[in-house]
């Protein structure tokens, strides 16, 4: 299940990891609740890995790439985005704490390469377990075993629920949708257009339309860099739509 050697392939933040972090006074492991099950070597093993940060902004991997490791994100989030051939994007989705990446997954099981792109969204903490040692704990350990899988076949079910919502949902529906997603406490939306149009499945252009005629509607207040949500229990309407 190990990925295959390329002569051509890009260095990715993954490779070689090193931490940079200080060691706590317990192992990450115990403070990682989906991996309690997870008990004896394969326990030992899984703790002696110390968690990297990587800034956000950071690519941790990019279309054509073997992966370098299974990664288990302990703060932050990863947006694993699908780059068309004419210049659209496709947010796949976001890896957040206690999450797996169903790229990755697939990558190692079955010995591919990666065909979508991830980046680090928010500052991220995260162990990464090499791939000889990820084949070793899916082949012993069955609680390790058990937690792969588990995330893997939710992960596929919030895929499903994607490519559904761009097949049969209006892009109003998708949008209002997103920016309740991308909305912080104080009610505004700091997601670009062009996030806004990965997460949609939409034209970047027909996000900008769409975001005006919600202006007009006063839905929203639009200033440069943000939106602000100024209606959104209608929003939220629009959104159920979906």
């Amino acid at each position: 299940m190990r990925p295959c050697a390329s002569a051509g392939r890009r260095e990715s933040p993954l490779q070689g990891v090193t931490t940079v972090e200080k060691r706590a006074s317990a192992p990450w492991i115990d403070r990682y609740p989906p991996l309690d099950a997870v008990a004896g070597e394969a326990r030992q093993q899984l703790a002696a890995l110390a968690p990297a940060r990587f800034a956000a902004g950071t690519v941790l991997f990019t279309p054509g790439a073997s992966p370098a490791g299974f990664v288990v994100v302990l703060d932050g989030d990863i947006r694993v985005v699908l780059d068309g051939a004419g210049g659209r994007s496709l947010m796949l989705y976001r890896v957040g704490a206690g999450d797996t990446c169903l790229e990755t997954t697939l990558c190692l099981a079955g010995n591919q390469r990666y065909s979508a792109t991830g980046v680090v969204e928010r500052d991220l903490v995260a162990v990464v377990i090499p791939p000889r040692l990820f084949d070793s704990l899916m082949s012993e350990s069955a609680a390790f075993r058990a937690y792969v899988f588990s995330r893997f076949g939710q992960r596929h079910a919030e895929m499903a629920r994607v490519l559904e919502s761009i097949a049969f949902a209006r892009v109003d529906t998708r949008l209002a949708s997103a920016l309740i997603a991308n909305c912080g406490a104080d009610g505004v939306s700091r997601a670009t257009h062009r996030a806004l149009a990965e997460e949609t499945g939409a034209a970047r252009e027909v996000v900008s339309r769409q975001l005006a005629a919600f202006a007009r509607d006063r839905l929203v207040l639009l200033a440069r860099g943000r939106v602000t949500l100024l209606d959104r229990h209608r929003l939220q309407m629009l959104a159920d739509l979906s």
